[in-house]
């Protein structure tokens, strides 16, 4: 059985890199997000995130790998800009 501890690592990373994960398979920043947080929800229904911590986390994580997607898919449009 997996500690508190242990739920909190996971969620501390997961979610995030998921999310940007999601952005290199799908191209698209917004919907990386919206695959990500079905995925958690999905975990939320089947009870793997019991502390209330796990949530705020989860949230962070996903908040951070957001704005990293975000930056990520700007930084490529730019690139692609500039060789034209």
């Amino acid at each position: 059985m997996e500690s508190v501890v242990d739920k909190i690592i996971l969620a501390l990373f997961l979610p995030g890199l998921l999310v940007v994960l999601f952005t290199r398979l799908t191209y698209n920043h917004i919907v990386a997000l919206i695959l990500s947080i079905a995925l958690i929800a999905a975990s939320v229904y089947a009870g793997y995130s019991t502390p209330a911590i796990v949530f705020v986390v989860d949230a962070l994580s996903l908040t951070i790998g957001f704005w990293y997607a975000t930056r990520m898919i700007k930084r490529v449009k730019n690139s692609n800009r500039d060789d034209e």
